[in-house]
Protein backbone atom coordinates (compact mmCIF):
# COMPACT_ATOMS: atom_id res chain seq x y z
CA UNK A 1 0.00 0.00 0.00
CA UNK A 2 2.79 2.42 0.99
CA UNK A 3 4.70 1.50 -2.18
CA UNK A 4 1.60 2.20 -4.33
CA UNK A 5 1.10 5.57 -2.61
CA UNK A 6 4.73 6.51 -3.21
CA UNK A 7 4.42 5.55 -6.89
CA UNK A 8 1.26 7.69 -7.22
CA UNK A 9 2.92 10.73 -5.61
CA UNK A 10 5.96 10.31 -7.89
CA UNK A 11 3.69 10.15 -10.96
CA UNK A 12 1.92 13.34 -9.90
CA UNK A 13 5.25 15.11 -9.43
CA UNK A 14 6.53 13.96 -12.82
CA UNK A 15 3.31 15.19 -14.48
CA UNK A 16 3.47 18.57 -12.75
CA UNK A 17 7.16 19.20 -13.44
CA UNK A 18 6.81 19.80 -17.24
CA UNK A 19 3.83 22.12 -16.65
CA UNK A 20 5.80 24.14 -14.11
CA UNK A 21 8.76 24.30 -16.49
CA UNK A 22 6.47 25.48 -19.32
CA UNK A 23 4.99 28.20 -17.09
CA UNK A 24 8.46 29.39 -16.12
CA UNK A 25 9.59 29.37 -19.76
CA UNK A 26 6.46 31.29 -20.82
CA UNK A 27 7.01 33.89 -18.10
CA UNK A 28 10.64 34.27 -19.18
CA UNK A 29 9.63 34.78 -22.83
CA UNK A 30 6.93 37.32 -21.87
CA UNK A 31 9.44 39.28 -19.77
CA UNK A 32 11.93 39.26 -22.67
CA UNK A 33 9.21 40.39 -25.12
CA UNK A 34 8.22 43.23 -22.79
CA UNK A 35 11.86 44.31 -22.53
CA UNK A 36 12.20 44.29 -26.34
CA UNK A 37 8.98 46.31 -26.63
CA UNK A 38 10.29 48.89 -24.14
CA UNK A 39 13.51 49.15 -26.15
CA UNK A 40 11.50 49.49 -29.37
CA UNK A 41 9.50 52.39 -27.96
CA UNK A 42 12.68 54.16 -26.90
CA UNK A 43 14.10 53.68 -30.39
CA UNK A 44 10.94 55.05 -32.02
CA UNK A 45 10.98 58.09 -29.72
CA UNK A 46 14.58 58.77 -30.70
CA UNK A 47 13.73 58.36 -34.39
CA UNK A 48 10.75 60.71 -34.03
CA UNK A 49 12.87 63.36 -32.30
CA UNK A 50 15.49 63.10 -35.03
CA UNK A 51 12.85 63.29 -37.73
CA UNK A 52 11.33 66.46 -36.29
CA UNK A 53 14.75 68.05 -36.08
CA UNK A 54 15.42 67.22 -39.72
CA UNK A 55 12.02 68.47 -40.87
CA UNK A 56 12.46 71.87 -39.34
CA UNK A 57 10.17 71.18 -36.40
CA UNK A 58 11.48 74.37 -34.79
CA UNK A 59 10.00 76.43 -37.61
CA UNK A 60 7.04 78.46 -36.37
CA UNK A 61 4.58 77.04 -38.90
CA UNK A 62 5.21 73.38 -38.06
CA UNK A 63 5.45 74.03 -34.32
CA UNK A 64 2.19 75.98 -34.09
CA UNK A 65 0.27 73.56 -36.30
CA UNK A 66 1.56 70.52 -34.42
CA UNK A 67 0.61 72.07 -31.06
CA UNK A 68 -2.92 72.78 -32.31
CA UNK A 69 -3.30 69.24 -33.68
CA UNK A 70 -2.00 67.80 -30.40
CA UNK A 71 -4.71 69.61 -28.43
CA UNK A 72 -7.42 68.23 -30.72
CA UNK A 73 -5.90 64.75 -30.38
CA UNK A 74 -6.06 64.91 -26.57
CA UNK A 75 -9.63 66.26 -26.60
CA UNK A 76 -10.81 63.47 -28.90
CA UNK A 77 -9.10 60.81 -26.77
CA UNK A 78 -10.66 62.26 -23.59
CA UNK A 79 -14.08 62.21 -25.25
CA UNK A 80 -13.64 58.59 -26.32
CA UNK A 81 -12.59 57.58 -22.79
CA UNK A 82 -15.70 59.28 -21.41
CA UNK A 83 -17.94 57.61 -23.99
CA UNK A 84 -16.43 54.21 -23.12
CA UNK A 85 -17.16 54.89 -19.43
CA UNK A 86 -20.75 55.82 -20.32
CA UNK A 87 -21.20 52.59 -22.29
CA UNK A 88 -19.87 50.55 -19.35
CA UNK A 89 -22.15 52.40 -16.91
CA UNK A 90 -25.18 51.85 -19.13
CA UNK A 91 -24.48 48.10 -19.32
CA UNK A 92 -24.14 47.91 -15.53
CA UNK A 93 -27.33 49.94 -15.05
CA UNK A 94 -29.23 47.61 -17.39
CA UNK A 95 -27.94 44.57 -15.49
CA UNK A 96 -29.07 46.03 -12.17
CA UNK A 97 -32.49 46.93 -13.57
CA UNK A 98 -32.95 43.38 -14.90
CA UNK A 99 -31.96 42.02 -11.49
CA UNK A 100 -34.45 44.37 -9.86
CA UNK A 101 -37.24 43.24 -12.21
CA UNK A 102 -36.47 39.58 -11.47
CA UNK A 103 -36.55 40.16 -7.71
CA UNK A 104 -39.79 42.15 -7.93
CA UNK A 105 -41.44 39.44 -10.02
CA UNK A 106 -40.50 36.80 -7.45
CA UNK A 107 -41.68 38.91 -4.55
CA UNK A 108 -45.04 39.75 -6.14
CA UNK A 109 -45.82 36.01 -6.36
CA UNK A 110 -44.85 35.45 -2.75
CA UNK A 111 -46.49 38.44 -1.05
CA UNK A 112 -49.69 36.55 -0.33
CA UNK A 113 -47.69 33.58 0.96
CA UNK A 114 -45.75 35.97 3.19
CA UNK A 115 -48.99 37.40 4.59
CA UNK A 116 -50.31 33.89 5.25
CA UNK A 117 -47.11 32.87 6.99
CA UNK A 118 -47.12 35.97 9.17
CA UNK A 119 -50.73 35.36 10.16
CA UNK A 120 -49.91 31.72 10.92
CA UNK A 121 -46.96 32.73 13.07
CA UNK A 122 -49.17 35.21 14.91
CA UNK A 123 -51.81 32.52 15.52
CA UNK A 124 -49.13 30.18 16.83
CA UNK A 125 -48.31 32.79 19.38
CA UNK A 126 -51.93 32.61 20.62
CA UNK A 127 -51.62 29.04 22.02
CA UNK A 128 -52.35 27.19 18.76
CA UNK A 129 -49.72 24.62 19.68
CA UNK A 130 -51.42 23.95 23.07
CA UNK A 131 -54.76 23.40 21.37
CA UNK A 132 -53.23 20.86 19.02
CA UNK A 133 -51.65 18.95 21.93
CA UNK A 134 -54.82 18.82 23.99
CA UNK A 135 -56.76 17.51 21.02
CA UNK A 136 -54.70 14.29 20.92
CA UNK A 137 -55.85 11.14 22.83
CA UNK A 138 -52.85 8.85 22.41
CA UNK A 139 -49.20 9.38 23.26
CA UNK A 140 -48.04 8.16 19.82
CA UNK A 141 -50.29 10.67 18.08
CA UNK A 142 -49.07 13.37 20.43
CA UNK A 143 -45.39 12.69 19.57
CA UNK A 144 -46.16 12.66 15.85
CA UNK A 145 -48.05 15.97 16.06
CA UNK A 146 -45.19 17.58 17.98
CA UNK A 147 -42.68 16.42 15.36
CA UNK A 148 -44.84 17.65 12.45
CA UNK A 149 -45.42 20.92 14.21
CA UNK A 150 -41.68 21.50 14.70
CA UNK A 151 -41.00 20.79 11.03
CA UNK A 152 -43.84 23.06 9.96
CA UNK A 153 -42.68 25.84 12.27
CA UNK A 154 -39.06 25.56 11.06
CA UNK A 155 -40.22 25.65 7.42
CA UNK A 156 -42.34 28.72 7.99
CA UNK A 157 -39.51 30.48 9.78
CA UNK A 158 -37.08 29.62 6.95
CA UNK A 159 -39.46 30.95 4.29
CA UNK A 160 -40.10 34.15 6.22
CA UNK A 161 -36.34 34.64 6.65
CA UNK A 162 -35.79 34.01 2.93
CA UNK A 163 -38.44 36.53 1.91
CA UNK A 164 -37.02 39.14 4.25
CA UNK A 165 -33.57 38.49 2.76
CA UNK A 166 -34.96 38.99 -0.77
CA UNK A 167 -36.57 42.26 0.32
CA UNK A 168 -33.24 43.44 1.67
CA UNK A 169 -31.50 42.38 -1.57
CA UNK A 170 -34.10 44.29 -3.57
CA UNK A 171 -33.50 47.39 -1.45
CA UNK A 172 -29.73 47.03 -1.96
CA UNK A 173 -30.18 46.73 -5.74
CA UNK A 174 -32.39 49.82 -5.77
CA UNK A 175 -29.62 51.73 -3.95
CA UNK A 176 -27.03 50.47 -6.47
CA UNK A 177 -29.28 51.61 -9.33
CA UNK A 178 -29.49 55.10 -7.84
CA UNK A 179 -25.70 55.20 -7.41
CA UNK A 180 -25.14 53.98 -10.98
CA UNK A 181 -27.52 56.61 -12.34
CA UNK A 182 -25.51 59.28 -10.56
CA UNK A 183 -22.28 57.88 -12.06
CA UNK A 184 -23.89 57.89 -15.50
CA UNK A 185 -25.15 61.45 -15.17
CA UNK A 186 -21.69 62.59 -14.05
CA UNK A 187 -20.15 60.87 -17.08
CA UNK A 188 -22.67 62.50 -19.41
CA UNK A 189 -21.91 65.90 -17.92
CA UNK A 190 -18.22 65.18 -18.47
CA UNK A 191 -19.03 64.17 -22.05
CA UNK A 192 -20.64 67.55 -22.68
CA UNK A 193 -17.57 69.28 -21.25
CA UNK A 194 -15.31 67.11 -23.45
CA UNK A 195 -17.37 67.99 -26.53
CA UNK A 196 -17.18 71.69 -25.71
CA UNK A 197 -13.40 71.42 -25.22
CA UNK A 198 -13.04 69.56 -28.53
CA UNK A 199 -14.95 72.24 -30.43
CA UNK A 200 -12.81 74.89 -28.74
CA UNK A 201 -9.59 73.12 -29.76
CA UNK A 202 -10.82 72.66 -33.33
CA UNK A 203 -11.66 76.36 -33.45
CA UNK A 204 -8.19 77.27 -32.17
CA UNK A 205 -6.63 74.98 -34.79
CA UNK A 206 -8.67 76.64 -37.54
CA UNK A 207 -7.47 80.03 -36.32
CA UNK A 208 -3.84 78.86 -36.35
CA UNK A 209 -4.25 77.51 -39.88
CA UNK A 210 -5.89 80.74 -41.06
CA UNK A 211 -2.97 82.73 -39.64
CA UNK A 212 -0.48 80.43 -41.38
CA UNK A 213 -2.36 80.65 -44.68
CA UNK A 214 -2.26 84.44 -44.51
CA UNK A 215 1.48 84.36 -43.96
CA UNK A 216 2.21 82.28 -47.09
CA UNK A 217 2.85 84.31 -50.20
CA UNK A 218 1.87 81.49 -52.56
CA UNK A 219 1.25 77.73 -52.76
CA UNK A 220 4.96 76.99 -53.11
CA UNK A 221 5.67 78.76 -49.82
CA UNK A 222 2.89 76.80 -48.12
CA UNK A 223 4.20 73.48 -49.40
CA UNK A 224 7.70 74.39 -48.31
CA UNK A 225 6.43 75.13 -44.78
CA UNK A 226 3.84 72.38 -44.33
CA UNK A 227 4.36 69.87 -47.14
CA UNK A 228 6.02 66.50 -46.82
CA UNK A 229 9.64 65.80 -47.63
CA UNK A 230 9.73 62.51 -49.53
CA UNK A 231 13.37 61.85 -48.67
CA UNK A 232 12.66 62.39 -44.98
CA UNK A 233 9.67 60.02 -45.18
CA UNK A 234 11.76 57.31 -46.84
CA UNK A 235 14.43 57.69 -44.18
CA UNK A 236 11.81 57.41 -41.44
CA UNK A 237 10.27 54.26 -42.94
CA UNK A 238 13.66 52.61 -43.27
CA UNK A 239 14.53 53.41 -39.66
CA UNK A 240 11.18 52.09 -38.47
CA UNK A 241 11.59 48.86 -40.45
CA UNK A 242 15.01 48.28 -38.91
CA UNK A 243 13.69 49.01 -35.41
CA UNK A 244 10.83 46.48 -35.57
CA UNK A 245 12.69 43.80 -37.53
CA UNK A 246 13.68 41.72 -34.47
CA UNK A 247 10.32 41.92 -32.68
CA UNK A 248 8.49 38.55 -32.89
CA UNK A 249 4.99 38.44 -34.38
CA UNK A 250 2.17 38.04 -31.89
CA UNK A 251 -0.93 37.91 -34.10
CA UNK A 252 -3.04 34.90 -35.01
CA UNK A 253 -3.15 35.62 -38.75
CA UNK A 254 0.45 35.18 -39.93
CA UNK A 255 -0.18 34.92 -43.69
CA UNK A 256 2.40 36.89 -45.72
CA UNK A 257 1.16 40.34 -46.73
CA UNK A 258 1.88 39.62 -50.39
CA UNK A 259 -0.80 36.89 -50.35
CA UNK A 260 -3.48 39.42 -49.36
CA UNK A 261 -3.71 41.19 -52.72
CA UNK A 262 -7.35 42.02 -53.42
CA UNK A 263 -8.39 40.97 -49.90
CA UNK A 264 -7.62 44.01 -47.71
CA UNK A 265 -10.50 45.73 -45.98
CA UNK A 266 -10.96 49.44 -46.58
CA UNK A 267 -9.48 51.72 -43.93
CA UNK A 268 -12.51 54.03 -44.24
CA UNK A 269 -15.77 53.93 -46.16
CA UNK A 270 -16.11 57.10 -48.22
CA UNK A 271 -15.67 58.84 -51.54
CA UNK A 272 -12.16 58.85 -53.00
CA UNK A 273 -11.17 62.49 -53.45
CA UNK A 274 -7.74 61.76 -54.92
CA UNK A 275 -6.57 58.44 -56.34
CA UNK A 276 -3.04 57.06 -56.60
CA UNK A 277 -1.08 59.21 -59.05
CA UNK A 278 -3.61 62.05 -58.86
CA UNK A 279 -3.41 65.43 -57.16
CA UNK A 280 -4.17 66.30 -53.56
CA UNK A 281 -6.10 69.52 -52.82
CA UNK A 282 -2.87 71.38 -51.99
CA UNK A 283 -1.37 70.48 -55.37
CA UNK A 284 0.95 67.70 -54.20
CA UNK A 285 0.99 64.39 -56.01
CA UNK A 286 -0.95 61.57 -54.34
CA UNK A 287 1.03 58.46 -53.43
CA UNK A 288 -2.09 56.83 -52.04
CA UNK A 289 -5.80 57.49 -51.60
CA UNK A 290 -7.47 60.55 -50.10
CA UNK A 291 -10.83 59.37 -48.76
CA UNK A 292 -13.53 61.79 -47.59
CA UNK A 293 -14.88 61.11 -44.10
CA UNK A 294 -16.78 62.50 -41.16
CA UNK A 295 -14.74 63.95 -38.31
CA UNK A 296 -14.56 61.36 -35.54
CA UNK A 297 -15.23 58.31 -37.74
CA UNK A 298 -12.94 55.37 -37.02
CA UNK A 299 -9.97 54.59 -39.26
CA UNK A 300 -9.26 50.84 -39.33
CA UNK A 301 -6.21 48.70 -40.00
CA UNK A 302 -6.28 47.02 -43.42
CA UNK A 303 -4.26 43.99 -42.24
CA UNK A 304 -2.61 42.57 -39.10
CA UNK A 305 0.62 44.15 -37.97
CA UNK A 306 2.48 46.16 -35.35
CA UNK A 307 2.15 49.92 -34.89
CA UNK A 308 5.57 51.30 -35.78
CA UNK A 309 4.75 55.02 -35.57
CA UNK A 310 2.00 57.00 -33.84
CA UNK A 311 2.74 60.72 -33.75
CA UNK A 312 2.62 63.98 -35.68
CA UNK A 313 4.68 64.25 -38.87
CA UNK A 314 5.12 67.24 -41.12
CA UNK A 315 3.02 66.89 -44.26
CA UNK A 316 0.95 64.05 -42.74
CA UNK A 317 -0.41 65.56 -39.52
CA UNK A 318 -1.31 62.96 -36.89
CA UNK A 319 -0.02 59.78 -38.48
CA UNK A 320 -0.15 56.06 -37.70
CA UNK A 321 2.16 53.64 -39.52
CA UNK A 322 1.57 49.87 -39.27
CA UNK A 323 4.35 47.44 -40.13
CA UNK A 324 3.00 44.26 -41.78
CA UNK A 325 6.33 42.49 -42.24
CA UNK A 326 8.35 41.66 -45.38
CA UNK A 327 8.92 45.37 -46.03
CA UNK A 328 5.19 46.24 -46.22
CA UNK A 329 3.78 49.21 -44.31
CA UNK A 330 0.46 51.07 -44.36
CA UNK A 331 0.18 54.78 -43.50
CA UNK A 332 -2.92 56.55 -42.15
CA UNK A 333 -2.64 60.37 -42.11
CA UNK A 334 -4.56 63.62 -41.37
CA UNK A 335 -6.23 62.07 -38.30
CA UNK A 336 -7.78 64.00 -35.41
CA UNK A 337 -6.75 61.38 -32.82
CA UNK A 338 -4.39 58.40 -32.65
CA UNK A 339 -5.84 55.43 -30.73
CA UNK A 340 -2.86 53.04 -30.72
CA UNK A 341 0.63 53.35 -29.29
CA UNK A 342 3.95 52.28 -30.75
CA UNK A 343 4.45 48.53 -30.31
CA UNK A 344 0.74 47.66 -30.19
CA UNK A 345 -0.31 44.66 -32.26
CA UNK A 346 -3.45 45.16 -34.33
CA UNK A 347 -5.71 42.83 -36.28
CA UNK A 348 -7.39 43.64 -39.57
CA UNK A 349 -10.30 45.97 -38.87
CA UNK A 350 -9.03 47.24 -35.50
CA UNK A 351 -9.56 51.01 -34.94
CA UNK A 352 -6.29 52.92 -35.32
CA UNK A 353 -7.38 56.55 -35.33
CA UNK A 354 -10.28 58.92 -35.94
CA UNK A 355 -10.83 60.91 -39.13
CA UNK A 356 -9.79 64.54 -38.98
CA UNK A 357 -8.01 67.38 -40.72
CA UNK A 358 -4.64 67.56 -38.97
CA UNK A 359 -1.51 68.71 -40.75
CA UNK A 360 -3.18 71.80 -42.19
CA UNK A 361 -5.97 70.13 -44.18
CA UNK A 362 -9.11 72.00 -45.14
CA UNK A 363 -11.65 69.20 -44.62
CA UNK A 364 -11.93 65.90 -42.68
CA UNK A 365 -10.44 63.08 -44.74
CA UNK A 366 -8.10 60.10 -44.49
CA UNK A 367 -4.92 59.96 -46.51
CA UNK A 368 -3.93 56.30 -46.90
CA UNK A 369 -0.71 54.95 -48.37
CA UNK A 370 0.60 51.45 -48.94
CA UNK A 371 4.38 51.10 -49.21
CA UNK A 372 6.81 48.28 -49.89
CA UNK A 373 10.41 48.89 -48.85
CA UNK A 374 9.49 52.56 -48.60
CA UNK A 375 8.16 52.82 -52.17
CA UNK A 376 4.49 53.84 -52.69
CA UNK A 377 2.18 51.18 -54.14
CA UNK A 378 -1.24 51.71 -55.70
CA UNK A 379 -3.67 50.58 -52.93
CA UNK A 380 -6.58 49.95 -55.30
CA UNK A 381 -5.59 46.40 -56.46
CA UNK A 382 -5.02 45.41 -52.84
CA UNK A 383 -8.37 46.52 -51.44
CA UNK A 384 -11.52 44.43 -51.63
Amino acid sequence: MIRRLGTFVLALWLAAAPAAAQDADRAKKEAAAEQRLSTLRQQIRAITAEQREGEGERAAASRDLRAADAKVNESVRALRRTEAAIATSEIELQRLQEQQATLEAGLSQQREALATLVRSAYALGRHEQLKLLLAQDRMADLARVLAYHRYFQADRQQRITGLISELRELAAVATQIDDQRQVLEAARSRQQADLAELEKQRGERAAVLATLEASFKDRAARLAALGRDEKAVLRLLEQLRDAVADIPRLVDDTRPFASRRGQLGRPLAGTVLAAFGGRLPDGRGSDGLLIAGTAGAEVRAVAPGRVAFSDWLKGYGLLTIVDHGDGWMSLYAFNDALLKDVGDWVRAGDPLATVGSSGGQGRPALYFELRRNGQPQDPKPWLR
